[in-house]
């Protein structure tokens, strides 16, 4: 069923500005998967205090890589979206859970608003299931 809502028309501008957004998150949320993967100390010591065991490092690690490389690639950006949110929204629970600084725990949730809204300025697709109107009441 079409929406009978208007869609933001592409601009090159905000395209770019998508792109390099998403290019930000992908980046920052790859180093992440990294530095778990190879277990670096500060990392380990982190997860640690955070309750989880040395050996999920690598398997968290793992499991982000892949969920960025699926946000990444651009055919299939949109479920890796989808799957990057579940993963930040544990984050952000795991974060709140352990009493961190309001920061910290706001840190997940900031990054899963970047993922979108990048995906937003580079995807029409996503305009067209997000419509955002000035007016919600004029039709």
């Amino acid at each position: 069923m079409a929406s009978a809502a208007p869609v933001v028309p592409d601009s090159k501008g905000m395209i770019w500005c998508g792109r390099i957004l998403s290019l930000l998150v992908i980046l920052a949320l790859a180093f992440d998967g990294v530095t778990k993967v190879m277990k670096i100390p500060s990392v380990m010591k982190a997860l640690a205090s955070l309750g989880y065991p040395k050996d999920l490092a690598v398997v968290i690690g793992t499991i982000l890589l892949i969920c960025t490389a699926i946000y990444a690639i651009p055919q299939t950006s949109v479920l890796g979206a989808i799957v990057l949110t579940g993963f930040l929204g544990g984050a952000f629970e795991v974060h709140l859970r352990a009493g961190d600084p309001a920061l910290e725990c706001a840190f997940p949730l900031i990054l899963g608003v970047l993922i979108w809204l990048g995906l937003y300025l580079r995807d029409a697709r996503v305009r067209a299931l997000i419509p955002l109107r000035s007016n919600p009441f004029s039709r």
